[in-house]
Parts: C-alpha cells; sequence; structure tokens
C-alpha cells in the first residue's frame, strides 16, 4: 500500500524523523562499542607489559624453562589478542559510525527537501481557496445588491409621483448592478474551476509523488540500517581467525611446557660435581681424658655502673653548649631555602630584617604561618580589577581573563622563539635575508611579551586577594629577568582569612621595629617601574607605573632588584618590572 493514500502530513513526518533518530542512536551505540574495545585492548597491553620481563632481569634469565617461556608466549599472544580488538574497534568506526553518519546528513537534507515541497504545495492550494473564498464572497455581496437595486427601480416605476426620469435612472441602475453581478459570477465560477482543479493536482499527483520519495528515501533508510546492524557482527566475524590463532598459541605454548626438561635444565644448570660425602665414623669419648683448666675464662662482665665509673669525669649533658638555630637561619645575609622549580624562583633576601626572618623560618617548623588579607597591599578599586562585581562573578572573571592573557603570552613565546630561529638562519645564510630586519619585530614581541607579564601578575594579585583557586596560587614561571635567568612573577602565595595569624604578626613587628634605626646602604642607581607591582610576598615592596624608586641592591641572577623610596621602606620587586640605570 502506497504512503500517498495516507494524506496525514504529520504522521509521516514524524514517522521519518524517529527513523532518523534510530540511525543516529545506533551510531551513538557502536562508537561506545568501539570506546569499549580500545580500552579493553588497552588494558590487555598494560597487562602484558606489567608482567613481561625486563632485559636482564632475573625473570629473563629463567626463560629457559619451558614454564617460564610458555608464559613469556603467553603474554605475547595477549599482546597480539589486544591488536585485534583494536582492529575491532577501527573497522567498526569506519565501515559503520562514518558510513552511517554521512549517510545520515543525507538522509536529513533528502527529507527536509521533500516536506519543503510539502508545504510549498500546501500553501499554494491554500492560497487558491483564499482567491475563491473572496470571489465567492464578492459575488454573493454584488448579488444582494443588484437585488436591492431591482426591487427599488421596481417600486419606482409603480409609484405614480415618481418622474420618468426617476424611473429610468432606477432601472439604469439596476441593470448595472445586475451586470456588476453577473461578472463576479462569472469570476467566482473560474475561480472554482481553477481550484478544483489545483485540489485534483494537489491530491492526485503532487502529494502521492512526494509520498512515494518519502518513502522510497525511508526504505533506503531502513535498508541500510540492516546493513550496519549486519556489519556488526561480520566485523567481528572477520578477525576471528587471527584471534582463533592467537588462542591456539596459548593452548600451544601450555602444550610445549615439558616438567622433565625442565628439571634436567635446573639440574644441569646447578649440579656440583661433588661426591657424596662417606659415613661419619664413631669416636669414643669414654676413655680418660685430661682437660687443662682453662686459664682464659670469661670475666664477669661490667655492669653499667663500672660503665659510668669510666666517665664519671665527664658530664653528661642533652647540649654543651646553648642551642644554637642553624647558620642558614641566623646569618642576617643567608638566601631562605631555594624552593622547588615548581614552585618559582626563590624568594627576595631578607637582609634587611634578619632576626624577623629567623623567628619566621623557627615559626615555619613548628607551625605554617599563613598571611592575612590585612598584611597585602590592594589596589585601588576599579572596574578592571572586577571589584564592582560579587566575589564569584569577581573571581571567575578575573580567572577568565588570566586564562586569556596566559594564551596571548604563550603566543608571544612561539612567536620570540620562531623570530629568534629565522633570525639564525639569515645570520647563517645572509642571501635568504637581512637579520636586522628582524629587530623591530622581535623588540615588539618582547615589548608585548613583559606587557603581558605586568598584566598576567596584576590580575593574578587580584585573583589571590580574592580568594582564587581554593585560596592557593601558582604564579607563572615564563618570565626571563635582565640577567637571562628564569624568574616569576611572584613565589607562590597562600592567602587566607584568619584571626589565628594576628599574634604572629604582633611578634614579627616587635623584633622588625629594633631594626628600624640601621643605617641605611647608599643607592647605587634608580629604577622607573615598568608595570604596578602589589608587592604582597614578605620582603617586596610595591610599586606603581612610572614611579621612581632607588636601587640599593642590585640584581644577583635570582631575578629580584632590592630598592628604596624617598621615605626609607625597602624591599624587592621583580628586575624585568623595572627600567635599572646603576650609577657609573
Amino acid at each position: 500500500r502506497m504512503w500517498h493514500s495516507e494524506d496525514q502530513c504529520d504522521i509521516i513526518d514524524k514517522h521519518t524523523q524517529s527513523g532518523l533518530d534510530l540511525v543516529e542512536k545506533y551510531v551513538k551505540f557502536v562508537k561506545e562499542r568501539t570506546e569499549i574495545e580500545q580500552n579493553y585492548a588497552k588494558q590487555l597491553r598494560n597487562l602484558s607489559k606489567k608482567y613481561s620481563p625486563k632485559r636482564g632481569s632475573k625473570e629473563e634469565q629463567e626463560c629457559r624453562f619451558s614454564n617460564h617461556q610458555a608464559f613469556l608466549d603467553i603474554l605475547n599472544e595477549m599482546n597480539d589478542y589486544a591488536g585485534q580488538r583494536e582492529l575491532i574497534a577501527e573497522n567498526m568506526m569506519i565501515n559503520i559510525c562514518i558510513e552511517l553518519t554521512k549517510y545520515l546528513q543525507e538522509l536529513k537534507q533528502e527529507r527536509k527537501m521533500h516536506l519543503s515541497e510539502v508545504k510549498k504545495a500546501q500553501q499554494y492550494l491554500e492560497g487558491t481557496y483564499k482567491h475563491l473564498d473572496n470571489s465567492k464572497k464578492r459575488f454573493e455581496r454584488e448579488w444582494r445588491e443588484a437585488e436591492k437595486a431591482a426591487q427599488y427601480a421596481e417600486k419606482t416605476d409603480q409609484d405614480l409621483n415618481a418622474t420618468k426620469a426617476d424611473v429610468e435612472k432606477a432601472k439604469q441602475q439596476a441593470h448595472m448592478r445586475t451586470h456588476i453581478a453577473e461578472e463576479c459570477k462569472n469570476d467566482y465560477a473560474s475561480q472554482l474551476q481553477k481550484y478544483n482543479k489545483e485540489q485534483n493536482q494537489f491530491y492526485f499527483t503532487d502529494m502521492p509523488l512526494i509520498f512515494n520519495r518519502l518513502q522510497d528515501m525511508d526504505e533506503r533508510r531502513i535498508k541500510k540500517l540492516a546493513q550496519g546492524y549486519i556489519l556488526f557482527a561480520d566485523t567481528e566475524r572477520h578477525v576471528m581467525p587471527i584471534i582463533g590463532k592467537c588462542l591456539e598459541g596459548i593452548t600451544r605454548a601450555g602444550t610445549n611446557v615439558n616438567e622433565r626438561n625442565d628439571s634436567v635444565v635446573l639440574i644441569e644448570q646447578h649440579k656440583s660435581g661433588f661426591e657424596r660425602p662417606g659415613d661419619v665414623e664413631f669416636e669414643d669419648y669414654s676413655q680418660g681424658i685430661n682437660r687443662a683448666s682453662s686459664d682464659s675464662s670469661l670475666s664477669t662482665p661490667k655492669g653499667p655502673l663500672e660503665l659510668l665509673g669510666r666517665n664519671k669525669n665527664k658530664t653528661f649533658r642533652l647540649f654543651n653548649k646553648k642551642s644554637k638555630l642553624p647558620s642558614s637561619s641566623i646569618s642576617p645575609f643567608s638566601t631562605p631555602p631555594t624552593p622547588s622549580p615548581a614552585n618559582g624562583p626563590p624568594s627576595p633576601k631578607f637582609g634587611r630584617d634578619p632576626l624577623s626572618y629567623c623567628l619566621k623560618e623557627i615559626n615555619k617548623t613548628v607551625k605554617p604561618r599563613i598571611s592575612s588579607f590585612r598584611t597585602l597591599k590592594r589596589t585601588s578599586v576599579d572596574s578592571e580589577g572586577f571589584t564592582h562585581l560579587p566575589p564569584e562573578q569577581r573571581r571567575k572573571r578575573l580567572q577568565q581573563k588570566i586564562d586569556d592573557i596566559s594564551k596571548e603570552l604563550q603566543k608571544e613565546m612561539d612567536q620570540s622563539e620562531a623570530l629568534g630561529k629565522m633570525k639564525d638562519v639569515y645570520e647563517k645564510n645572509p642571501q635568504m635575508g637581512d637579520p636586522a630586519s628582524l629587530a623591530p619585530q622581535i623588540t615588539q614581541t618582547a615589548q608585548n611579551m613583559e606587557r603581558l607579564r605586568g598584566e598576567l601578575n596584576k590580575y593574578e594579585s587580584w585573583l589571590a586577594e580574592a580568594g582564587g583557586r581554593g585560596d592557593s596560587i601558582r604564579y607563572s614561571t615564563h618570565s626571563l629577568n635582565n640577567n637571562g635567568a628564569l624568574a616569576c612573577c611572584f613565589p607562590t602565595t597562600l592567602v587566607s582569612i584568619s584571626e589565628d595569624t594576628d599574634s604572629s604578626q604582633a611578634i614579627y613587628s616587635e623584633f622588625d621595629d629594633e631594626f628600624e634605626e640601621e643605617e641605611l646602604a647608599a643607592p647605587i642607581g634608580q629604577c622607573t617601574a615598568l608595570y604596578s607591582f602589589p608587592g604582597s610576598s614578605e620582603g617586596t615592596i610595591s610599586m606603581q607605573e612610572g614611579e621612581v624608586l632607588s636601587v640599593v641592591e642590585e640584581d644577583k641572577g635570582d631575578g629580584w632588584t632590592r630598592v628604596r623610596r624617598n621615605n626609607g621602606d625597602e624591599g624587592y620587586i621583580p628586575t624585568s618590572y623595572a627600567t635599572i640605570t646603576l650609577n657609573k
């Protein structure tokens, strides 16, 4: 029975759509099956690798025994078996998933075209019917007007008071209305004939043709889906012979085990060649044997008191001298312990507050010191730091901004590396280009990198204040200082709001005051800040973009320079964040 016998377009629409959904569902099913096969193969390979003997190991040397060699053969066969499972996944992906996905897109386009033709035919038929209805209503209206005009003319003709001109005028009006009504009647008849023709064309020609095409499309879909069902089994059936060979290899490995031969191999490997010992002779001790008394008898061992008597002149004390801190902790010019490379470069030195730093190191061994928000110098509130947003929204926006800047910085670093390689090529082969022509691009790239590092540092400090990343912030370690050493914007900083840190802050401030009046070192130069720096870490100092500071101690290769303000405040800043000019 053909589909055009049913004129319900909605039913056909839903049925064809459900067929396409089934194809899409089957494709997803096969994809998940391929993922299972790939994971299974991966686990088998890892299992074989885990139990395979390493080169030169004791297990490899034991492969001379047939049972050990058989186990090694099983591992190899399992590795091959895993390869066949991967082949099943690959063939299913290519022959089923990719093919059906491509075919599904074609069916969607074809179905869309046929349904569009149905809609277009329906709209054309509806438009024809509207013309028919309008002509019908006009014919009805004009015919009523013609009847009224005829009745008025007859009434005027019978009226004795009406003049001949009035009667003639009424008759002409009635005749004109009748003529108009006749024209509307003819137009209505023409529109009716046209609509009936279009309706017959729609129901007996256009719609059956479109529905036949949809029927053919759906049947082709069903046939293609059935082929996919068959391929699901055939794909695995095609590799069954090789899988069978793998299983036969495992069986052969078990069959090749020769327990008697393994014993012979072990005997041949470890046999000593010594003669068997003879019988032990009887020794008679019943005859008199004179034993001399031993002059070397053991004396009574000395007890603990005697041992203590030896050292009665020595005083046993836990400490001979006052306990001292390690030299690395009490030296005023010592450098804090170098963190691991993952945490960035070392923190700046604390030559100005040695005792404060010493107590800090002692406190680390007892309880980690966590800075509170009160110790951070916050930047001014502006829209750039998203301070107008709620805390959670601010953290999200800051994190998004940091990710974007990091991507841009990575692009600039890649471009810088490419320009460096290109410059080397030009220097070795001048005919390919002038190395000096790359200088503006290299300079511009370096400036862009420095600018992005400054922005990255700025937003990371804001994120640290906002308590982002679970209150733990790891800063970027991609910047290079002026000496070419790898440096970072900040060391790893842990930020937390805690009232317990107030007491420890008071301890450090007491000792800091004792060193306020020490003699200040003479400046060795000046520096101008290229970027703003919050100075939230211990020993650092904040600065604003364009601020001029005095250089007290130049960079020692760790990426930090010690500077001083006019008011006497000193601290460390990243070397790459300022332009430094030393006195000659």
